[in-house]
């Protein structure tokens, strides 16, 4: 495999084929980030550039490591039929929405979420778990936010239902909650006028 010197001055696909052959050793993850805009890139590259990523993932270097802003930039640019090559790979999509739902709590305005408690339980369609589907529960208490994959215990105050690449709009701000509902990509049922409020105790990054 060649070294990280052989990605100097590339961009776009050209970057994507020589990282492919590279080692993760002295790699900047948040400069690879900058140099690939996802507009450039073919419906299935942008599943590569993630898949690559998290192939060369070391302690420095990995999809965990990329900067929030820059993750959300990279999301934010990719077209939905990109979005759909990366959710279609199994554990690709599995290992995007843990980093995702992982980021939830440091992201959580705990001056807003201070005296609130409440459990989320989400269903992200297409998956592999029962009933078909990717299931996460996050539970607001005392100005923090916990993740989990198990979904019990608690019962929710409300339960969202959406698809994963309209979840990837959502939270990189493509699409809000409300449209979402009026057009039936958001299901949700428990107490609507907190799932409403949802996104607002959450201080989510914006992209570049």
């Amino acid at each position: 495999m060649a070294d990280g010197s052989a990605l100097d001055g590339l961009r776009g696909t050209a970057l994507l084929d020589a990282l492919e052959r590279v080692e993760g050793a002295g790699l900047d993850v948040n400069a690879v980030a900058d140099a690939v805009d996802p507009r450039d890139l073919g419906r299935d590259d942008f599943r590569r550039l993630l898949e690559t990523l998290i192939r060369l993932s070391s302690e420095d270097f990995s999809l965990g490591n990329v900067d929030p802003t820059r993750f959300a930039t990279l999301v934010s640019r990719a077209s939905r039929a990109q979005l759909e090559a990366v959710v279609a790979s199994v554990p690709l999509r599995e290992r995007v929405l843990d980093e995702i739902f992982s980021r939830m709590g440091s992201h959580l305005r705990v001056d807003r979420a201070q005296s609130l408690h409440a459990v989320v339980h989400w269903r992200l369609t297409g998956g592999t778990g029962e009933g078909g589907y990717d299931r996460y529960s996050t539970e607001i208490s005392g100005g923090s936010c916990t993740v989990s994959r198990v979904v019990g215990g608690a019962h929710p105050r409300v339960t969202i239902t959406l698809s994963p690449v309209d979840f990837f709009r959502l939270i990189t701000h493509q699409a809000t909650p409300a449209v979402l509902f009026v057009t039936g990509k958001i299901k949700v049922s428990g107490d609507l006028a907190f799932a409403a409020r949802l996104i607002g105790y959450f201080d989510l990054p914006k992209p570049g």
